[in-house]
């Protein structure tokens, strides 16, 4: 078979990360399998769907490498044609017209009554359930009505599809049957009659179900009876998803649905459509959801929710389309970076996992950080650059200064955005955390030990080696472990108490800048 996968995004703007990881999974299966990766734009909802959100959709696709084949398809331009449809079930008896209230006639999905005639469909045995004896039941073309039974022993109003009742029998109190189902069904079935049956205290019926097999969580079914008929067409005409949806698919020949599994309850509906409409069903796989650190669903309020916020903080899309790829599947060891093409060659569907996936915002800074440190010297000199010149600091950088701070800083770079934290290196302005300072900078020896080294850095020739070894005497003369000035030192003259080693900064950084920064030290901070 020839593999066609599908995204099919409704573009109201930002894409959300779980619907990127969607389209990621479809593209990586198309392409594993020599397949066809399409794109069907759901642009249905006309004040949402702008073209400037279809736009950033295609923008998005382009950026992060997902490339597509064919003529991607609005669903806005195949209305007619759902219509057709529908007018073809209506034709068919597998739907049909109902206006609720005084509105226009909306068109409902017939969930058949008739064993034979769909595929889908299973029995699994007799059951009862109990009902409150206050409330009758209603039974019509459009379904039951009943009232189940709270905790409490009160009525919950309840409705279910007709066919949701195979062989129904209503039973009271006394073990008598008041109604049988059989004897009046072609009326009902016909929209001829309705009954009413009081002081029922049971339902009596053949439970069946309508399955799929999935191809992570295997066979999935859902009883007929806790289903309703639903509307495919509204009463102002236009097609509700659930067809427009199952037609597009049939339209593009699509072979495997890959989606959320918060669609499992549409594919129980669109099983039956497809069926309707005489169609070959698709293989359904349904991937988990992207959860923050409660298992709760990841949102703006966790993170970076949208592949827009990762791109504007500096994360390369070679990383993303990792790491999103490891959200919720994982090859047959431990390996987790994994270029373009390495993922193509080992996605398989049996490695989906069946649970929900965390997002770990350390892990794709880490990965990112992976990918960053591979770029090209004169590649990501040239990124800083561009960076560097947008900020207040960036004027006038020498270019070959600027390339000996990007050689140092980019194997402890993991995003583009941390650039804009190098402004140490071109200016003396630096923003000292008080506590910090406090904590470090007003220590015993230190004041001592930053006069030590301006003396000795004033006569040094500047080279690595010089560097260390005069910060090692200095530090054995106040007196104090090897290495325990380099985080005073860093502070001085950095501002901030991470980074790259302090020897090689600074000997970038200079005699001048160096015995300058000190001083202030000595004078201001110490």
């Amino acid at each position: 078979m020839d593999v066609r996968v599908r995204f099919a995004p409704s573009p109201t703007g930002q894409i959300h990360i779980g619907n990127i990881r969607t389209a990621i999974f479809n593209w990586l299966y198309a392409r594993h399998n020599n397949g066809k990766f399409l794109i069907r734009v759901e642009d249905t909802d006309r004040e949402r769907s702008t073209q400037e959100a279809i736009d950033i959709l295609f923008s998005e696709l382009k950026w992060i490498g997902l490339n597509y084949d064919e003529t991607p398809i609005y669903q806005s331009k195949q209305i007619e044609h759902h219509r057709e449809q529908a007018e073809k079930l209506l034709d068919n008896k597998h739907a049909y017209k109902f206006a609720k209230g005084e509105g226009d006639e909306a068109v409902l999905f017939n969930i058949p009554w008739d064993d034979n005639t769909l595929k889908n469909i299973s029995t699994s045995g007799q059951i009862e359930i109990s009902i409150h004896p206050d409330i009758p039941v209603k039974i019509c073309k459009q379904g039951l009505f009943y009232a189940s039974i709270s905790n409490k022993g009160k009525p919950i109003p309840t409705e279910a599809c007709l066919a949701g009742f195979k062989d129904l029998s209503i039973i009271d109190s006394n073990n008598q049957c008041l109604f049988q189902i059989n004897d009046e069904i072609q009326p009902i079935l016909n929209g001829e009659k309705t009954c009413e049956i009081k002081n029922g205290q049971r339902l009596r019926f053949l439970r069946r179900e309508v399955y799929f097999d999935d191809l992570i969580k295997g066979r999935l079914s859902k009883p007929l009876d806790s289903m309703k008929d639903f509307v495919i067409v509204r009463g102002n005409g236009s097609p509700v998803f659930h067809l427009a949806n199952v037609c597009d698919d049939i339209l593009q020949n699509i072979t495997h649905i890959i989606r959320g599994d918060d669609h499992i309850e549409n594919t129980y509906r669109h099983t039956l459509i497809f069926q309707a409409i005489d169609a070959e069903l698709p293989s359904f796989t349904h991937i988990p959801m992207i959860t923050n650190e409660c298992g709760k669903p990841y949102s703006k309020r966790d993170g970076d929710a949208f592949l827009s916020d990762l791109r504007d903080m500096g994360y390369l899309p070679e990383a993303i389309l990792n790491y999103l790829t490891l959200l919720g599947w994982s090859p047959d060891d431990d390996t987790e970076k994994m270029g373009q093409k390495e993922l193509i060659s080992r996605f398989t569907l049996d490695r989906v996992q069946n649970s929900p996936a965390k997002m770990d915002q350390k892990k794709l800074l880490n990965l990112n950080g992976q990918y960053m440190e591979e770029i090209p010297p004169e590649e990501f000199s040239q990124h800083v650059t561009e960076i560097i010149s947008d900020q207040s600091w960036g004027n006038s950088v020498d270019p070959d200064y600027l390339d000996d701070v990007a050689k140092l800083m980019q194997s402890r770079t993991k995003t583009y955005n941390q650039v804009q934290d190098w402004s140490y290196f071109f200016t003396d302005n630096l923003n000292f955390d008080e506590k910090i300072t406090n904590r470090h900078l007003q220590k015993p020896g230190i004041k001592e030990a930053f006069s030590l080294l301006v003396t000795s850095f004033s006569d040094l020739t500047f080279e690595l080696n010089h560097i260390e070894s005069c910060i090692l005497d200095v530090t054995e003369s106040i007196g104090v472990k090897p290495g325990k000035l380099n985080l005073p030192l860093r502070i001085a003259l950095t501002g901030t108490n991470v980074g790259a080693g302090i020897y090689e900064i600074i000997l970038i950084l200079g005699k001048d800048k160096v015995i300058r920064r000190l001083d202030y030290a000595i004078n201001n901070l110490t």
